[in-house]
C-alpha cells in the first residue's frame, strides 16, 4: 500500500508543480485528510465498498466547496479506482516530498519541559548551518521522558534524553556487566 500511495502522491505532485499550486494542493490535501483522519463516518462513506463511485463523487461535491480542480479531480480518481483508504499515507508522502522539493529539514526538539524559544531557535539554526538546509522545527513536551532532549532530524534520532539513560543502566544491571 505504501508504494501505491508513493506513485499516486508523486503523479500530484507533478501536476501541482507543473500547474505552480504545490501550495494550494498541499494545503487543501492537508485540510481534507485531516478531516477524514478525524470522522469516522465520513471514513466509513469514502472507505465502504457499500457506497457505488457515483454516490461517493456526489458526497465529495456536496462536502467540499472551493477545492482546486486538480485536486478535485485527483480525489474523484482515488474514489473511482477505490484508493482513498490510503489518502493519508499520500498526504504524508507529499509533505515529504513537497519538504524536500523546497530543501526544508523537518526537526522536532522533543522536551520534558517547555524550551525557551530562543534556545529551540539556537538549535535549529545550527542544525540548519551544518546541513545546509533550512529547518522546520518542531518543539515537542513529553513529561515522561524526565529530563534531557530527543533530537529528531530528517529520519535520525538523538535520544538523550533521561529515561533512555535510565533504561540502559537498567538493562546493564539486569544482565550484570
Amino acid at each position: 500500500m505504501e508504494a501505491l500511495a508513493e506513485v499516486y502522491a508523486r503523479s500530484l505532485h507533478e501536476v501541482a508543480e507543473q500547474q505552480d499550486k504545490v501550495a494550494v494542493i498541499r494545503e487543501q490535501l492537508g485540510q481534507f485528510a485531516d478531516e477524514l483522519a478525524g470522522n469516522r463516518e465520513l471514513q466509513v462513506f469514502f472507505f465502504s465498498p457499500y457506497f457505488s463511485s457515483k454516490e461517493k463523487t456526489d458526497g465529495l461535491a456536496r462536502a467540499v466547496e472551493g477545492i482546486d480542480p486538480v485536486l478535485g479531480n485527483f480525489l474523484n480518481l482515488l474514489i473511482e479506482k477505490h484508493r482513498m483508504p490510503a489518502v493519508m499515507r499520500m498526504r504524508r508522502i507529499f509533505d515529504r516530498i513537497t519538504e524536500d522539493h523546497e530543501g526544508l529539514l523537518p526537526v522536532q526538539i522533543t522536551s520534558a519541559i517547555p524550551l525557551d524559544p530562543a534556545q529551540a531557535e539556537s538549535l535549529g539554526a545550527r542544525i540548519g548551518d551544518q546541513t545546509g538546509r533550512k529547518v522546520r522545527l518542531n518543539a515537542v513536551v513529553e513529561p515522561e521522558i524526565i529530563g534531557g532532549l530527543i533530537l529528531r532530524v530528517g529520519n535520525q534520532i538523538l535520544d538523550a534524553s533521561i529515561r533512555t539513560r535510565l533504561e540502559r543502566l537498567r538493562r546493564q544491571v539486569a544482565t550484570g556487566a
